[in-house]
């Protein structure tokens, strides 16, 4: 242990970049997929389903990489960080290509999850190997390198995303994946060279299993609850109850095993503790509304596939600006306790100005309110990130790095389950409340933005005002919750950061 604590010789800029080149690559996959589905996913669902399977494409997307994510630190203590990167890239394309050969909605959601898994592994791993090599106080420095990643892929993603809906096809935005994967994977292959130090350690798979049953039967409890099925039913209360049983057994079983998946004895810091509980509680926030933009600028607005991925583009340079310029004042003062607190003020705010949108809302209000959401995030993710890593000693790294990110991903996943439930139960209702009469049913007001705009004068006008009542409901929810991120950034301590990094410029 001595040995891994002792500081070793700083990297040179050069030999930080040859490693850094294969994670952009990684987690330029990861960025991507994320931005450059959302454009596509009314038109997906318009065609393979209907509507109220819409969070389900994104929901299992997010828990398959979301339950993955602890078990990608442990695996690399075991086989190295490479391999582990790498086999990440090769099942995120696989997943790819079986989504664009999907033919229906079940289809497309199981390949989403095996797409999921393989993302899990591309941003733990690569925020695992920057932990590694980059003190917490330089870190800063290559951050606008990774703004610059999540730049290109916010223009690229939204883009090509919409070209390929309006102008080929929906299923190249998983094909357009795999030039891209195999490149990352020769470049990983060559310029990847982080040293690797095994040590013994058994994988939880016990914990994993226990792990996987408790939230999956969470998010169905609450994505069906209300909508498929009644909260009182006896499904519903079965899922719950599943959920809280098997969440105790995983508790009591981690406390007893020698190698858990998710150590609790890191719940004893509580820088990590707090962190954690902001990174859900934003993550319950962010994925869960952001989901729901393209759909509002496309029906409400009446923006084209194309325009409205364009239309998102103001929130990502909000993400990245204010994630560059939060990072470098990181590593020039050493501070970074408030740029969480800012952060989840700034994003309150926002959530609360989108709640206000409506039909008669101009391209331009939208997009000041993305910007301000998207700057408010940037200052956010990478800053409890840092802390963490800054707080763990080096032989958690991993481990640590991981849980954060799991806890970020598992608010994602309740987010996009409780508010696309909430959405859904929404617009049934505005619609029963504006055709009471009608003999229409739900499914063709709901089919998606082409067939809505085809619809007749006088019921188009009523189905859009119901689509946008239900998206301020959800951007409206979201603003208590965000509030209580504030309240826990506001608790979180400030370490001096560390100078010091896990590996040295000998080892590469």
């Amino acid at each position: 242990m001595t040995d891994v604590v002792a500081a070793p010789t700083p990297m040179t800029h050069r030999q930080v970049m040859a490693v850094l080149w294969g994670l952009m690559l990684g987690m330029f996959l990861a960025a991507l997929d994320q931005t450059i589905v959302a454009t596509a996913l009314p038109t997906m669902v318009g065609e393979l389903g209907g509507l109220e399977h819409l969070s389900w494409v994104v929901t299992a997307y997010l828990l398959a990489s979301t339950v993955t994510a602890p078990l990608y630190g442990k695996i690399s203590d075991l086989y190295g960080r490479k391999i582990v990167f790498q086999a990440a890239i090769v099942l995120f394309l696989v997943g790819s290509v079986l989504c664009g050969l999907s033919q229906n909605m079940a289809q497309l959601i199981a390949f989403r999850g095996l797409q999921g898994l393989g993302a899990g592994g591309l941003m733990v791993m690569a925020i695992t190997i920057v932990g590694d090599i980059l003190s917490p106080r330089e870190r800063g420095r290559y951050q606008g390198y990774f703004g610059a990643v999540f730049a290109v892929a916010s223009v690229a993603g939204p883009l090509l995303g919409g070209w390929f809906v309006d102008n080929i096809d929906w299923r190249w935005v998983f094909y357009i994946n795999l030039p891209i994967g195999l490149v990352a994977l020769f470049v990983t292959a060559s310029a990847l060279n982080v040293p690797f130090h095994r040590r013994e350690a058994k994988i939880d798979y016990l914990g994993a299993a226990l792990l996987v049953g408790s939230v999956s039967a969470l998010l169905l409890t609450m994505i069906w609850g209300g909508n498929e099925y009644p909260w009182g039913s006896a499904l519903i209360i079965g899922l719950g109850v599943t959920a809280v049983v098997l969440g105790a057994i995983f508790i009591g079983w981690e406390n007893r095993t020698p190698e858990p998946i998710l150590p609790l004895r890191l719940f004893r810091d509580r820088t990590f503790t707090l962190t954690s509980g902001a990174g859900f509680i934003v993550g319950v926030a962010m994925f869960g509304s952001i989901v729901f933009l393209p759909l509002f600028l496309q029906v409400v607005v009446g923006a084209s596939a194309t325009n409205s991925g364009l239309l998102l583009v103001p929130m990502m340079f909000g993400i990245i600006g204010a994630s560059v310029t939060s990072g470098r004042v990181i590593t020039k003062t050493g501070r970074y306790r408030w740029f969480p607190i800012a952060g989840a003020a700034v994003a309150t705010v926002a959530l609360f100005l989108l709640s206000t949108m409506g039909v008669g809302t101009t391209l331009t209000t939208a997009s000041v309110y993305m910007f301000l959401l998207g700057a408010g995030i940037g200052m956010i993710f990478q800053v409890l990130v840092l802390a963490v890593q800054n707080a763990v000693d080096f032989r958690d790294m991993g481990v640590a790095t991981s849980a954060s990110t799991f806890f970020r991903s598992l608010g994602g996943s309740v987010g996009t389950g409780l508010l696309g439930a909430i959405f859904v139960s929404q617009l049934r209702s505005n619609l029963e409340r504006l055709f009471p009469e009608a003999g229409l049913p739900t499914s063709d007001l709901t089919s998606g933005p082409g067939a809505i705009a085809q619809l007749p004068d006088a019921i188009r006008g009523p189905v859009i005002e119901a689509f946008a009542g239900a998206v301020g409901s959800v951007f409206l929810l979201s603003v208590p919750i965000m509030a209580v991120a504030l309240v826990l950034a506001f608790l979180m301590p400030e370490i001096p950061l560390r100078e010091t990094a896990n590996v040295g410029a000998a080892e590469v």
